[in-house]
């Protein structure tokens, strides 16, 4: 079998779809869409059942199509906030902009549970029999970064016969018998994984005094407050931007512009007494950080290597556990830090970050670029590739791209008119929609400007000097 189409897109999950919506709604291109999946939505098929977005779902999925109610979260540790999407719930959504959105339009091939071969070549997991895709414009490899959950992660350390090591996926059937009644839960993990499990652990009734938590490194947060679409939140978003801006330009340290916006209210940490190494964009409420500081037994003696009958073996000594202690594997690397590469090129687009922490809108953005913009060296240069995160210090080389990017979007005019209508931009709208009336707001967008400068500045030499030490 033979078909011929514009796009090949390479991987049906989050980046994959959001690059196939903008194309199928701003052009008459045709796509074929092929990933080893039974079911589109990439690693949200293999997530644990209690995992929700950490951001709003107003920010998430393809741009045309509407995740959620819009609502705020009436209870729980999101209240007063806008709504996150359940894992399940995202699974539903990508399956509907599958079938419901993209196939309808006749310009849709999906090939699930499908290997690609390379050269337009794929081939059936199930029958083996191959389709052979001759592609017009450019293959479209969804699949970079390669997302690890922890249900498919194999740990970097043994396991001794008679203990219990599983993943967040295992827990509610591990659990919910009631029958198995463990001395002790061991969260393995500093990542936002880890934090979902601790607050699940307690929100379900588990006593804190019987969780232990194994924290390599902490973890600077993002404050959920101030990453709230709607304009309520004119002040606790766009006013928390120009603060940012201001510990920028101000900050003599790394580690004095994470105390600035820690003091402003933008970033959290769990636990007061210990300075944070690793920033990753995960994004909490207070009430989830008060909920995680109940856990006092938090043990930062390294990776872990082993687990023994008599507790962990770790890189910096021995900690002795119950005998019926429950480990919780949450070391997965949500995704691989892969070096960047140009996102177009000449028969190949590689989706990567343009936006800081948005995936879909950065998978959306790309596609109108492509669409738009015929010189790929200019496409290149509208869509700086963002490095993932890891360390704090990455937060510098981070924003400095993420600016540039703005910088570059807001001088053109068919960008700056497609972010308006953007459902995945969560502020331009906002800015928009000031009146001249409105004073406070329209002093904090001038201080946003007079901000901007001395930041880029200011990152130039904080970046300067850590390079140098």
């Amino acid at each position: 079998m033979e078909i011929e189409v514009d796009y090949l897109i390479v991987g049906a999950g989050a980046v994959g779809l959001a690059f196939a919506d903008t194309i199928i709604a701003e052009s008459d291109c045709t796509i074929a869409i092929v990933d080893r999946n039974g079911q589109p939505g990439g690693h949200w098929n293999d997530a644990y059942d209690f995992v929700r977005l950490h951001q709003p779902s107003e920010f998430y999925g393809v741009n045309t199509v509407p995740l959620g109610s819009g609502q705020k979260d009436q209870e729980g540790s999101n209240k007063g906030y806008y709504e996150l999407a359940s894992g399940a719930e995202v699974l539903s959504y990508f399956d509907q902009v599958v079938h419901q959105h993209l196939l309808p339009t006749g310009r849709v091939h999906y090939f699930p549970m499908t290997e690609y071969e390379g050269g337009g070549r794929l081939k059936s997991l199930l029958s083996g029999e191959t389709v052979t895709v001759k592609v017009h414009r450019k293959t479209v490899d969804a699949t970079y970064y390669g997302t690890t959950v922890p249900s498919k992660h194999t740990p970097s350390f043994s396991v001794a016969d008679g203990q219990t090591l599983v993943p967040p996926n295992a827990l509610s059937e591990l659990l919910q018998d009631g029958t198995n009644n463990w001395d002790r839960y061991c969260v393995l993990g500093g990542g936002k994984t880890a934090m979902d499990v601790g607050v699940w652990l307690l929100e379900a009734g588990a006593n804190a005094d019987d969780v232990s938590w194994v924290k390599p490194r902490d973890a600077w947060l993002l404050n959920r407050k101030h990453v709230q679409p709607g304009s309520e939140f004119f002040h606790d978003t766009i006013g928390m931007q120009v603060k940012q801006l201001e510990a920028l330009a101000g900050a003599s340290s790394v580690e004095e512009l994470f105390l600035r916006m820690e003091h402003s209210g933008q970033m959290l940490r769990i636990d007061a007494d210990h300075t944070p190494s690793m920033y990753h964009c995960a994004t909490a409420s207070n009430v989830e950080v008060g909920l995680l500081r109940q856990i006092d037994d938090v043990i930062r003696m390294g990776h872990v290597q082993s687990i023994e009958a008599s507790g962990l073996s770790m890189t910096e000594g021995h900690r002795a556990m119950p005998a019926n202690t429950l480990y919780i594997d949450c070391t997965a690397s949500a995704v691989q830090r892969r070096p960047a590469v140009p996102i177009f090129q000449s028969d190949l687009i590689v989706p990567q970050m343009v936006r800081t922490c948005q995936p879909t809108f950065s998978a959306a953005m790309t596609a109108h670029i492509e669409l738009t913009v015929d010189n790929r060296d200019k496409a290149n240069e509208l869509c700086t590739v963002l490095p993932l995160p890891d360390m704090a210090e990455d937060f510098l080389p981070l924003t400095l791209a993420d600016m540039v990017n703005q910088y570059q979007w807001m001088r053109n005019a068919d960008i700056r008119r497609w972010l308006l209508g953007s459902r995945l931009d969560g502020f331009s709208n906002v800015i928009a929609a000031v009146e001249a009336h409105e004073d406070d707001k329209i002093s904090v967008l001038s201080q946003y400007r007079e901000n901007t400068l001395p930041a880029i500045g200011n990152i130039q030499n904080l970046m300067a000097k850590a390079n140098a030490s």
